[in-house]
């Protein structure tokens, strides 16, 4: 290029005390005065000194779009977060927001007021004098007195609520009556019963906004509350307040009863047991079944559906969980439900299903191991068995001891139950292969319990010329089976049972064997088959509620006194397995190599005799060694204490008490969803189908919340089509006439659903 042609292409140099914002924007100072030109034409200009009007430029070069905030706030010198203050002032109160006023700032107008304000206008009007309210926040009684003559409080006429000891000559004798029966100062609870949960005091709140509960959290802080009362405010088209169609069930189910039995209270608290319960049980029932996931959820939402200001956030349920667990009576809490349930559905305790379930664990503690049947493969893992009724619902469950067999676990079960049903009841246990012991069916058996299982190993196949096709209608199902029916005898003929024999389409033959001599072999069949009931209850709860997830990460040692298989003896069972399996080879050896002499295929008697030499030294070192090994092996015991196991110091397990208390929460959950649908059951013909569906539906639905003096009304929006409208209003009607309390309150729950906009 040429000289002349680049001094053409050249811009010339800024004039002095200019500033470059971008290639469009450029500041420009001379003396007091400054310009602001965007693509070289004069946009604005103000005096140095004017600090609004320089503020006034730079909002009004970002709102244009003429630069971004960092590029102004660096020309201007000043920071991003002074101009978007700036903006923030031009919003709310337009351009005279950037001036202030000389000297000091006048209260003539209204005054913000912050929390700490307006604690202490409550506390003032509740009665309390400024020294108490002093006394109690940690302040100066000047700083109170100067506080409020700031916040222009007067007296009123009449008191709310006192608080001292003084009594207020304006409340009449009939209420101070009332409010003797509270608590020292802050009168927290009064002694009123809930007809519904006949032992739990209702609390009383001193908040009268719904949505700002500032009080009674200070008053939680101060040790004077145990849990907050529940204040609903009025909400037009709450999503997931549907919710509240399960509270009826939930009282019903008896767990805010017995959780006030077992545990007491949790303490002085906001959040107090109460609340951490029916909170965990609505949760579960939105499909919110851990607390980390409310970190994707609304508190202040999820707060208004149970009456609080915003819902108990993750550290805060996580801590409360704790604070449970280090009772040690989640175990308790479960039997308890148990029994109260027996109490109720007795009636469909005729069958009992029992089978495991295993959760798998992928953290670094080393646990005892398990058999993954989902994966088949072996690793560290944990049981729970269950305990369901004869239509798949769960009655309690039980936590195995590193992971003991069915046929270990079977009695101790077992004796749970005869405990919650009493002595004389007699019931049909139903269970698979992994409780197979015929020793333990005649111990079974004498604890006043039938028994119902497949048979297990090999058996005698039946010709299939012996089987009639049996017909019957069960539980309103139509059934038919190839059947064959005999009696069989084990230990050497003491144990007589019978056993029922399924031939399918396929030639394949299932034994089934039970005690119950009662029954039809048509019955017998339909009951040892309804277990897939129980197997679509743990896929239900690992999809649903995700009871395979790690509540806790707490490891904690094993029990010492715990029996486990002697690990010296299981390394002598390893090595006499292979002495044996060498030993057979040999034997095998031996015998090839005389087989060849005598048909002709040695050559000479000297090499037969060499190699007949060498193969039978061998045998005899061998067989001296399985000797020696069996002799090592009978000197051990089978199983031993885990205390003389020499992997005692890094033997540990899963803390779990967290876990069973995750677990009975989310049996009460699911207990409930089923209660819901027996009320749709008689007015949806798809109940069977889709039933569960369509309570989720509305449980996860939108609602209106008004709450009146006696009743709290929720009406929940319009489902999808008008059957499922009217399916879910005729569950409203039935709810309606249990007369349900909301737990904590004295609102009667009522029920509707919406009519749909045309």
């Amino acid at each position: 290029m040429l000289p002349q042609q680049k001094a053409l292409l050249e811009f010339p140099a800024p004039p002095s005390g200019t500033v470059v914002v971008n290639d469009r924007v450029s500041i420009r100072t001379e003396g007091t005065h400054r310009a602001v030109f965007v693509q070289g034409l004069v946009l604005l200009h103000y005096d140095v000194g004017d600090r609004a009007a320089e503020a006034c430029a730079m909002v009004t070069l970002f709102e244009a779009g003429y630069a971004d905030q960092n590029d102004i706030a660096r020309a201007f010198g000043y920071s991003p977060r002074s101009l978007r203050r700036y903006q923030e002032r031009i919003e709310s109160g337009g351009l005279p927001s950037l001036t202030r006023p000389r000297g000091r700032p006048s209260h003539k107008g209204p005054r913000r007021i912050d929390g700490r304000d307006r604690t202490i206008l409550r506390l003032k009007e509740h009665g309390l004098s400024a020294r108490a309210i002093a006394v109690r926040l940690g302040f100066s009684e000047k700083a109170i007195r100067k506080r409020l003559r700031r916040l222009e409080w007067k007296p009123q006429p009449q008191a709310l609520l006192p608080f001292a000891g003084k009594a207020d000559d304006a409340v009449p004798p009939a209420k101070m009556a009332s409010l003797a029966r509270t608590t020292e100062s802050t009168a927290a609870t009064v002694a009123m019963i809930d007809p519904v949960a006949a032992v739990e005091p209702l609390p009383l709140s001193f908040d009268r906004d719904p949505l700002d509960r500032s009080l009674d959290r200070l008053l939680a802080a101060m040790g004077k509350v145990e849990d907050a009362v529940p204040l609903f405010a009025r909400t037009e088209n709450l999503p997931g307040a549907g919710v509240l169609l399960a509270i009826p069930a939930l009282v019903e189910s008896g767990l805010l009863t017995m959780a006030r039995k077992v545990y007491g209270s949790l303490g002085p608290a906001f959040y107090g047991l109460r609340t951490t319960l029916v909170a965990s049980v609505l949760l579960a029932l939105l499909r919110i079944p851990r607390p980390e996931a409310l970190k994707e959820h609304s508190p202040g939402d999820l707060g208004r559906i149970v009456g609080l200001d915003r819902m108990p956030e993750m550290k805060t349920l996580r801590r409360k969980f704790g604070r449970l667990a280090a009772m040690k009576r989640s175990r308790e809490l479960g039997l308890e439900l148990a029994r109260h349930r027996i109490a109720e559905r007795g009636r469909i305790l005729g069958f009992l299903y029992v089978d495991g379930h295993v959760r798998a664990y992928h953290g670094k503690c080393a646990i005892p191991q398990a058999y993954l049947t989902r994966s088949r493969i072996v690793g560290p893992a944990t049981t729970d068995y269950w305990i369901n009724d004869q239509k798949g619902d769960p009655l309690f469950v039980v936590t195995a001891d590193a992971n003991a067999a069915m046929s270990r676990m079977l009695l101790p079960i077992l004796q749970e139950v005869r405990n919650l049903i009493g002595p004389d009841r007699r019931l049909t246990i139903v269970f698979d292969r992994g409780g197979w012991s015929p020793r333990r069916f005649t111990e079974i058996l004498a604890m006043g319990f039938d028994i119902l299982t497949y048979r297990k190993g090999r058996f005698r196949k039946i010709s299939e010329r012996r089987f009639i096709l049996r017909k019957a209608r069960l539980e309103g199902r139509r059934v038919e089976y190839l059947l064959h029916d005999q009696a069989v005898r084990f230990l050497q003929g003491i144990l007589r049972l019978r056993q029922v024999t399924r031939l399918t389409e396929t030639g394949h033959q299932t034994a089934v064997l039970t005690s119950r001599w009662d029954l039809r072999d048509i019955v017998v069949a339909y009951r040892m088959f309804e277990r897939w009931r129980q197997e679509n209850f743990f896929k239900y709860m690992r999809q649903e509620f995700l009871i395979d997830a790690l509540v806790d990460y707490e490891a904690e040692p094993d029990d010492p006194n715990r029996s486990i298989p002697n690990p010296l003896r299981k390394a002598v069972d390893k090595e006499l397995r292979k002495a044996r399996s060498r030993f057979a080879k040999l034997q095998e050896q031996y015998g090839s190599a005389a087989l060849d002499y005598l048909e002709g295929r040695t050559t000479t008697m000297r090499a037969f005799t060499a190699a007949e030499r060498q193969i039978h030294q061998e045998l005899r070192e061998t067989a001296e060694e399985v000797e020696r090994l069996t002799a090592r092996q009978k000197s051990l015991p089978v199983r031993i204490p885990l205390s003389q196991s020499p992997n005692t110091e890094t033997a540990m397990k899963l803390s779990t008490e967290r876990k069973h208390l995750s677990n009975v929460l989310k049996m009460v959950a699911y207990q409930i969803e089923g209660s819901l649908v027996e009320l749709l059951r008689p007015v949806y013909p798809r109940t069977e189908d889709e039933g569960r569906t369509l309570i989720q539906t509305a449980l996860r639905s939108a609602a209106r919340i008004e709450p009146t003096e006696t009743e709290l009304r929720v009406t929940l929006a319009p489902l999808s089509s008008p059957h499922r409208s009217r399916a879910i209003a005729s569950v409203c009607e039935g709810l309606n006439k249990a007369g349900i309390l909301f737990p904590g309150t004295k609102l009667q729950l009522r029920f509707a659903v919406a009519q749909p906009s045309r």
